[in-house]
């Protein structure tokens, strides 16, 4: 028997049992994880941005554990020399009309303490992004880039070094309850916990079901699709360039973002997955695509952004589409500048009334935490977030 089992070598997973090796060294702590290699997931399939805290409601879990947890990682980089990049972030006004919903994101980044937030008007966005057009920005300078996967190996090997176990292929098939322990049964043999800490990404919702756990929130993938700045282009972009959030609609929008690499990121779109996994257009799960659109709360969703989401669709699809949308931005874009990118899955969580759940949710029971929702900023905010699991769970120890 061991002391504590997580399941889910993601990022978040990997930081929880980083952060309880360093609290308790003695613990007896397994990692427990159905692929055959960690973080293959939304860990490695996102944009790699360091977010400052700018966007969430104040006082939420995600805008201190952002904040807090974007100084630490950075800190931590440092520590262990993995590179990263603070290029800054502007959120770009295109229009008078988006000018208070800026202000009002401009006040939410002040209330969560982000450091360094400044308004410019367009003349010092031509100094930060020459090629960006708009009337007003927020400019984000401690806004940063790295490569989370370089991340999460770091925090696995802390975790290997501390006397820890990563088991990869042990896929999660039963859990039962003893008076005193839990059991987990795998595809790869039985491990039994004195508590159980469940980080499982896009199958968050089915393991707190085998648990008896409330069967609400439930996971809904949605697909991003990238396309990818043409090299010789690549100078274009500075830094992040994000747009306004408009409250009508329930997902951000496009956006460039530079990677380590030198690559520049132009999008995603949101789209329904049809399978949890399904980076593919092609990739279809009917079991979990018929679990997704049975599940009421996606119906109310659809129901209510039918029209964002057919444009969403058409954009997945035509090219042309995509790049108008982009050219709000950088006008100069042209077809040419496009090339085809990588995509990625967000493990989203809707409530049954239709609404994004915006905040990290952690649901609790005897000897069981189950981390429900933790879409973006979960990697930038990884080690906070495992400071904030490790305090709930250290009393079931």
């Amino acid at each position: 028997m061991v002391d504590v089992a997580v399941i889910g070598a993601g990022i978040v997973g990997l930081a929880v049992a980083r952060e309880l090796l360093i609290r308790r060294p003695s613990l007896r702590l397994v990692v427990l994880e159905k692929e055959q290699e960690i973080a293959a997931h939304q860990s490695s399939h996102n944009s790699g941005v360091i977010h400052s805290g700018l966007y969430y409601k104040p006082g939420s879990l995600k805008a201190r554990a952002c904040v807090a947890g974007a100084a630490r990682l950075i800190r931590y980089c440092d520590e262990k020399g993995i590179p990263y990049r603070l290029c800054g972030k502007v959120v770009v006004a295109t229009s008078p009309e988006e000018i208070p919903r800026l202000e009002e994101l401009y006040r939410r980044g002040q209330a969560n303490g982000v450091p360094g937030l400044r308004m410019v008007g367009p003349e010092e966005l031509r100094e930060l992004e020459p090629h960006v057009t708009g009337v007003r920005a927020i400019w984000s300078p401690r806004t940063g880039i790295v490569d989370f996967s370089q991340v999460a190996r770091a925090y696995a090997d802390d975790v290997l070094e501390r006397g820890g176990q990563i088991c990869t292929g042990y896929r999660v098939v039963v859990i039962h309850q003893r008076s005193c322990s839990t059991v987990v049964e795998t595809t790869a043999g039985d491990v039994e916990a004195r508590a159980i800490v469940s980080c499982a990404g896009l199958y968050a919702d089915r393991i707190a079901r085998l648990t008896g756990a409330p069967p609400v929130p439930q996971i809904v993938p949605f697909r991003g699709d990238y396309y990818v700045l043409r090299p010789e282009r690549a100078s274009l972009i500075r830094g992040n360039v994000y747009p306004v959030p408009d409250p009508r609609f329930p997902f951000l929008g496009v956006h460039f973002t530079p990677r380590m690499d030198g690559q520049v990121w132009l999008g995603p779109n949101a789209v329904l997955a049809f399978a949890r996994e399904g980076y593919q257009r092609t990739a279809v799960n009917l079991t979990e695509l018929a679990e997704a659109v049975r599940y009421v709360g996606f119906r109310k969703l659809a129901r209510k952004y039918w029209r964002t989401g057919l444009a969403e669709l058409w954009r997945d699809f035509s090219k042309r589409a995509f790049l108008r949308s982009l050219q709000r931005y950088v006008p100069e874009l042209v077809d040419d500048d496009l090339l085809p990118g990588p995509s990625g899955v967000r493990a989203q969580a809707l409530s049954p009334d239709g609404e994004l759940v915006d905040d990290f949710v952690l649901d609790r029971q005897p000897g069981i935490l189950h981390v429900r929702n933790a879409p973006s900023p979960a990697a930038t905010s990884s080690l906070e977030i495992a400071r904030m699991i490790a305090d709930e769970v250290e009393p079931m120890l």
